[in-house]
């Protein structure tokens, strides 16, 4: 009885063991659950009408880094999932790469600030990197793993709208060979910080949206010059509020604008009153990037229910 005892308790160990190893080699995203669909793009082209400039456009925001929380750590799909099931949103990410070239979710080049780990994300194999748990905005420990790219965009479908933000060493053409993967073109935009990454990706894949820096006019015009097509820009204004005859300018080229609320825009919001946000989108933003994006996306509700705004792409 006893020799069967310790038979069964090994085997048990050694299975457990085992499990703990299948779930640090590839993450099990189980535990997300079931999410119905926000979105409803039937393909890239309805994503490129949805996100084409109306008076009757549906205002949006842009959770910046995935929108992290207490207990949720920035870049996490836990954080993700969190955003999406409180408003319709665009998920900002950071895209980094590991040792053996697999594209994961990290903004700093070292892992010390956001994980358990030390040293840099490029100097870690993904076996390595999946070993490691998230920490949040306070610096607690959390269960999370670091995903990678192609867990994010399949977890991603029809429930967000992402923006990736590609760091500094990652070739576009990996990206851009994930997204091809996992057949995510219809709820993806490229960050661009130039006109020449933005006209690297538009060569790329002539297809994806693009989310390109534009504070004047020249910058736009500089965009067109390089074969960047207007139906394909998304135009990031700033992190202040922009001249209206900028954002007037752009909405005449169909253009969305997205403010950076992140920083002075949010505290302010958070000192003077959430309608803030609105008054934002009153005056020329159509998005907001934001690191309070639950608390904006109130406010932006009652924006969209008060002028009766509405998307037959938004269920």
């Amino acid at each position: 009885m006893k020799i069967r005892l310790k038979f069964i308790i090994c085997a048990l160990c050694i299975l457990s063991t085992t499990a703990c190893f299948r779930t640090n080699g590839t993450a099990d995203l189980g535990h997300l659950g079931k999410h119905n669909q926000i979105f409803n793009f039937a393909g890239v082209e309805d994503l490129h009408k949805f996100l084409t400039y109306s008076d009757k456009r549906v205002p949006l925001v842009s959770a910046h880094r995935g929108g992290p929380d207490l207990d949720y750590p920035e870049n996490a799909l836990e954080t993700f999932q969190r955003v999406a099931y409180k408003t319709p949103s665009i998920i900002e990410c950071d895209i980094a790469l590991s040792k053996d070239s697999v594209l994961v979710l990290m903004h700093d080049e070292t892992l010390d600030r956001t994980t358990t780990g030390k040293g840099n994300t490029i100097h870690k194999t993904l076996e390595e990197l999946k070993k490691l748990r998230l920490k949040d905005t306070q610096g607690n420990l959390t269960s999370y793993q670091i995903p990678t790219l192609e867990e994010a965009l399949a977890w991603g479908k029809g429930k967000v709208i992402f923006t990736l933000d590609i760091k500094r060493n990652v070739p576009y053409r990996l990206v851009v060979d994930a997204i091809r993967k996992t057949h995510a073109e219809a709820y993806v935009a490229l960050i661009t910080y130039n006109v020449n990454q933005a006209a690297l990706v538009n060569n790329l894949a002539p297809d994806l949206m693009i989310s390109a820096s534009i504070r004047n006019a020249d910058d736009l015009i500089r965009l067109n010059d390089a074969d960047v097509p207007d139906t394909r820009i998304l135009a990031f204004i700033g992190t202040k509020e922009a001249d209206r005859q900028l954002t007037d300018l752009l909405h005449q080229h169909g253009i969305l604008c997205i403010l950076g609320t992140m920083g002075n825009l949010d505290r302010q919001a958070e000192t003077r009153g959430d309608q803030l946000y609105a008054e934002f989108i009153e005056r020329g933003a159509d998005i907001l990037s934001t690191d309070r994006p639950v608390q904006a996306a109130k406010s932006l509700q009652y924006y969209i229910r008060k002028r009766g705004l509405s998307s037959p792409y938004i269920d």
